[in-house]
């Protein structure tokens, strides 16, 4: 019997032509889906794919394996929408609040995850600069909302009948463009070392910014920013270009689309909390379920 992950992680890398892509689609790192496929590959005793510097390629194996799980795949979504009809699970919609990044590397899997239980609920996702997401949330607009804290930069109390609950804690990280001399050292970059680099940055008014500008202030550093923009994928890229070195979140630069050297900040760094923030009144079961996945998932007490 083969697990219908697997073999959904299989059809998805043979649409993507790529373990990275496809890891990407479903909200997985790629050695994280490549022990899933090999897995696969233990259950079936046969190769199903053939990886190459370009991507991965379906063995004739792969192949038939493919054709016959999405058939399977369809029949049991089938099942689960025939049944949720017999059992009358609730339905109606959820409105969630993100940020990009949690958007991409966060929410696909606890949607999946949604979709399985509640399959007639419809969800919005709709992204919300932190704090707005709060906000939505104490508003109405949205059920419930990603957010993040970065160290250094306003906490203000969340409003009534809001609750935030810190999940994880995420470290930023340099970098450079590939071959850069601050990314060649292997040990952890010191804040002094950044004396005189220019720095592609967040907009003046974005928590990032303001938190890097602290931390080098009080290590005595002067800033130089070069070039703002207040999305991350941009300033992956321009760093990438040469313009400047950047200090963006790991998992931003663990996804980006053009290359980087990435090297880790010497204790203690600078990092950011990423957190849930939801209405304790009037929730359905579909949104009890989405907010105990959500923290049973990412949930991870700072250590100390």
């Amino acid at each position: 019997m083969f697990d219908s992950t697997r073999l959904a992680a299989l059809v998805a890398v043979a649409e993507a032509g790529s373990i990275t892509r496809a890891a990407a689609r479903l909200g997985y790192t790629a050695p994280a889906l490549s022990q899933q496929l090999a897995k696969l590959e233990r259950e079936a005793g046969a190769e199903l794919l053939v990886r190459t510097h370009r991507g991965a390629r379906l063995t004739a194996a792969g192949e038939v394996l493919v054709s016959h799980a999405r058939r399977a795949l369809d029949e049991m979504e089938r099942a689960r929408l025939e049944l949720s009809q017999l059992t009358g699970p609730a339905g109606g919609r959820l409105r969630i609040g993100t940020f990009t990044t949690a958007g991409i590397h966060l929410l696909p899997p606890v949607l999946t995850a949604l979709r399985r239980e509640h399959p007639q609920v419809d969800v919005v996702v709709a992204e919300y600069e932190p704090p707005a997401g709060v906000a939505a949330v104490a508003a109405g607009e949205a059920d419930l909302a990603l957010t993040h804290v970065y160290e250094g930069g306003p906490d203000p109390a969340p409003p009534t009948g809001v609750a935030v609950e810190p999940l994880l804690v995420e470290d930023l990280v340099l970098i450079t463009a590939p071959g850069h001399v601050l990314a060649a050292a292997p040990n952890p970059l010191e804040w002094a070392e950044l004396e005189g680099q220019p720095l592609v940055s967040s907009t003046p008014d974005h928590p990032n910014r303001r938190a890097i500008e602290a931390t080098l202030r009080a290590a005595g550093v002067r800033p130089v920013v070069v070039c703002e923009t207040p999305a991350y994928v941009t300033v992956c890229a321009l760093v990438s270009a040469g313009l400047g070195v950047g200090l963006v979140p790991r998992m931003m630069a663990a996804s980006s689309a053009v290359p980087l050297g990435v090297r880790t900040l010497a204790p203690p760094g600078l990092h950011r909390t990423i957190a849930l923030a939801s209405r304790s009144d009037d929730m359905s079961p579909a949104l009890r379920t989405l907010r105990a996945l959500i923290l049973g998932t990412y949930h991870r007490p700072r250590a100390g």
